[in-house]
């Protein structure tokens, strides 16, 4: 994290009177320690958010609070990084040396740039996973709602949903597993044309179980048993997901009744061997069986691949899908770039743009208070008798005084400077023949 002093780089959005700010940690720059202690719950969004924009005097923000990440995204002054570090900090009464440690800081295109990365799934552990858009448009709707967006987030944060949408849909960045787990459930739908009719058995009841059974609830599975050496373990796994619960003994028993089998123990020997299969299979009549062994050492015997109408696979199998399919949304990750890169410039044009809409009504406004004033003045001379030639002509001499008092101080600064680029510039915008050597 740079000194302080140092927070804002020099960036090609000077023009905006504001500056847009990303500042954060997440689990490539933070222990989950320090994640802990800086994360938000959903109850206190809201009054976080009001209490950053009393205390740093943000003009717009947006807080979004994950596992992985916590990020202040703001429209500030100058100093605005200083003061949301300070405040987060202060907030939730962490250390700011260690917090500014482990934390980065975007500013302007960069931070634009961030955030649409954060919303497509680019800056993500898992790369491309689709939870954490949801996440974005929540944290936005969050801060809709304690008054903390005007006109230039609503704006921002659409096209970011927008360019998320299209990441997802014109590449292959979530196509593809990037977890055993996951490439597990991915796989079986090779076999069975819908999961949602099949009947699953899950042997184990650990994380990359239970992981798998979340996989199977999305796919809309709902014949699942869970076996596993505790009855107690693989209840507190099966209730939430309304699933049957089974000692690893009544495996013989029920396994001709699964479609599906998934095995991930702590066993040092073999829980389901060849002639357990050839029962099963038996007693399903030659009904295809897919069995995946994510266990290392093995829960289920290699011999089972040698069976017709079962289809065994390793976790070595799966790992070497989940590494041709990593790279697969390697190769996606460099064309959602290149998108984030042309919508984060859209949106840079879009303020701009902005910017200079509010210029010209702010020089028009000025020059029609300047008219009104003269010609006022020219009325009430002609009502107060004065000659209407010398009125117009008095008139006509002020309003250009006046329309060329600012142009012609720009000239003189200029000239006296020496600023030949402000000369060319000026020169340009008044139409003048003369070109500034």
């Amino acid at each position: 994290m740079p000194h302080p002093n140092h927070f804002r780089n020099k960036l090609d959005l000077a023009v905006i009177p504001m500056t847009f700010f990303a500042f954060g940690v997440n689990h490539k720059t933070a222990p989950v320690e320090l994640r802990e202690k800086v994360a938000f719950s959903p109850e206190s969004l809201v009054d976080a958010l009001i209490s950053l924009r009393e205390t740093t005097g943000v003009s717009e923000s947006v807080i979004v609070s994950t596992c992985n990440r916590t990020e202040v995204y703001a429209l500030a002054d100058d100093h605005g990084a200083e003061k949301i570090s300070d405040w987060l900090a202060q907030y939730h009464g962490v250390d700011l040396l260690q917090l500014r440690k482990n934390s980065y800081l975007h500013d302007q295109k960069h931070a634009i740039e961030h955030l649409m990365r954060v919303a497509s799934g680019l800056d993500s552990m898992i790369l491309g996973e689709p939870q954490i858009l949801g996440q974005v448009k929540q944290a936005f709707v969050d801060a809709k709602n304690s008054g903390s967006v005007n006109g230039t987030f609503e704006r921002l944060f659409q096209q970011t949903f927008s360019v998320a949408k299209k990441v997802r849909s014109e590449t292959d960045i979530g196509a593809n597993a990037v977890s055993v787990a996951f490439a597990a459930v991915q796989l079986a739908k090779h076999i069975f044309s819908s999961l949602a009719s099949t009947r699953v058995l899950l042997v184990g009841a650990g994380e990359t179980i239970e992981l798998v059974a979340k996989h199977l609830r999305d796919q809309k599975v709902t014949q699942i048993s869970v076996a596993n050496r505790t009855t107690e373990r693989a209840r507190s796994l099966a209730e939430p997901i309304g699933a049957n619960v089974l000692t690893l003994s009544q495996i013989p028993d029920k396994l001709h009744e699964a479609d599906i089998v998934i095995s991930s123990t702590a066993s040092q020997l073999p829980i389901i061997g060849k002639g357990i299969i050839e029962r099963a299979l038996k007693q399903r009549r030659h009904k295809p069986m897919f069995l995946v062994d994510l266990a290392v050492p093995r829960d289920i015997e290699a011999e089972v691949a040698e069976l017709d109408d079962a289809y065994l696979y390793s976790v070595d199998d799966l790992q070497h899908i989940v590494e041709q399919n990593v790279a697969g949304r390697q190769s996606a990750a460099v064309e959602a770039e290149s998108m984030i890169a042309q919508q984060a410039q859209s949106f840079i044009n879009w303020n701009q743009s902005q910017e200079s809409i509010d210029l010209l009504k702010e020089f028009r406004r000025g020059s029609e208070a300047q008219r009104d004033k003269i010609q006022q003045r020219a009325i009430n001379q002609i009502k107060e008798g004065k000659d209407p030639e010398q009125v117009v002509s008095e008139l006509a001499n002020k309003l250009t005084n006046a329309l060329l008092h600012g142009p012609t101080k720009a000239l003189k600064d200029a000239a006296q400077n020496q600023d030949k680029e402000s000369l060319k510039v000026l020169s340009k915008i008044l139409g003048l023949s003369h070109d500034v050597e």
